[in-house]
């Protein structure tokens, strides 16, 4: 079912989307080689904590953390770890935020170091397809409006649009319907309402759009070892347009 939000609960969540906007800020100056991935974990803990926010992901369906850290070849729910960040990694930080039992869910993909020029174009194309699909989430567009936007872009630039892992209307839970898919047909699916609140969140791969999952049941990596970025909003439709709920 899919659930429609008053522009009251849109302000509620937009509120949460502040507070996880600031954290990633703050993360976007920490990052640096010799950084944990769990590190970064116990800093969100605290940030969330200190603005009366609790990170939703942390028990869900057992899932022991507050972010997802993806590393070089994992396409996403990357455990944070204690392996220090090494010169030229990417790394995606993705979190859910609940503030006052509402939720905005962004992630962000982060360049440690000096990267090389292949990791530097795929971060660029990444962000680049995420505004895309916004453009595409407007009163009327389909959900298929969205999803071949961003295939279009992304593979007209050389790398392929991952297909196990897609976006999701976001409200009191994390995962509401519709999901949103990052790859198909225009003109598909759901049409797009006032008042439904959805994430796009391209995940982009240098090679084989394909992945394979870690002994850990959560880690999701490149089937072919090529680098994954991602790149995530949590949008409310809008008769004047997207509104992006975690701008940066």
């Amino acid at each position: 079912m899919i659930v429609i939000k008053t522009r009251e609960q849109i302000e509620k969540m937009r509120k949460a989307g502040e507070i996880l906007a600031a954290c990633h800020r703050e993360i976007a100056g920490m990052i640096r080689p010799g950084l944990t991935p769990l590190e970064i974990d116990k800093f969100v803990e605290r940030f969330l904590a200190e603005h009366g926010a609790t990170p939703e992901q942390k028990g869900y369906h057992g899932y022991p953390f507050a972010t997802c850290a993806s590393v070089n070849d994992v396409i996403c729910h990357g455990f944070p770890d204690e392996r220090p960040l090494k010169n030229g990694d990417i790394v995606t930080i993705d979190m859910v935020v609940n503030l006052d039992g509402w939720l905005a869910d962004s992630a962000w993909s982060y360049a440690v170091g000096e990267i090389s020029p292949e990791a530097d174009k795929l971060l660029r194309v990444a962000k680049e397809a995420l505004y895309i699909g916004i453009e595409k989430a407007v009163v009327d567009n389909r959900i298929g409006d969205i999803s071949h936007a961003v295939q279009k872009f992304a593979e007209e630039q050389g790398y392929s649009v991952v297909r196990e892992f897609v976006g999701h209307a976001i409200g009191q839970k994390m995962h509401e319907e519709p999901q949103v898919p990052h790859y198909g047909p225009a003109g598909k699916g759901p049409r797009l309402k006032e008042g439904m609140v959805i994430t796009i969140e391209p995940m982009l791969n240098t090679g084989v759009w394909q992945s394979k999952l870690d002994a850990d049941g959560w880690t999701a990596r490149t089937a072919d070892g090529g680098l994954s970025a991602q790149y995530e909003h949590t949008i409310a439709i809008l008769p004047e347009g997207p509104l992006i709920l975690t701008q940066q």
